[in-house]
């Protein structure tokens, strides 16, 4: 069986603006480029991926209620230019979470690779292939602990790093 190649994409500082904690569909504003970046990569037949840590869950700022809603209205903008994400793994997981449902975990949790690995069982996904991108150092570490093939850092003053 073809295994599928992936994007994935961080999603606060990557997809959308990070204003820190963000979870109002309010203040979604999707960031320049992304648009065509993901309609370039499903060209290329990419499975588009979102790999999120959202510990403002489980340190009690806001639901995983509130980040599906945000979600949502993600999805509505990013199908004006029919993309459809094929997955969405999110974190709620911190050591200081206040619920200590959230409290364990860690292994899903960037720089941690539980995420990408379980998006590659669920799409049998080539990691060697793949790209991930993100905004932090502990997305590209997750990365690179996973093995996926490249990975690209970018940073608040429009550079990039590709390791």
């Amino acid at each position: 069986m073809n295994k599928s190649k992936a994007l994935f994409l961080d999603r606060d500082g990557v997809i959308n603006k990070d204003f820190g904690y963000v979870y109002k569909p309010d203040n979604l504003i999707i960031l320049d480029g992304v648009f065509d970046l993901c309609q370039k990569a499903k060209q290329l037949d990419y499975k588009l991926i979102i790999v999120t840590n959202q510990s403002g869950i489980g340190r009690g700022y806001y639901t995983e209620e509130d980040f599906w809603l945000f979600m949502d209205a993600i999805h509505l903008e990013f199908a004006k230019y029919e993309l459809i994400f094929d997955g969405i793994y999110f974190s709620p997981y911190h050591p200081d979470a206040v619920n200590p449902k959230y409290k364990f975990g860690k292994e899903l949790r960037k720089p941690d690779t539980g995420m990408i690995l379980q998006a590659q069982k669920d799409f049998n996904i080539n990691l060697s292939q793949s790209v991930l991108i993100g905004d932090k150092i502990t997305d590209i570490q997750a990365g690179m602990k996973a093995g996926v093939g490249r990975n690209i850092l970018i940073t608040n003053d429009v550079s990039c790093v590709i390791l």
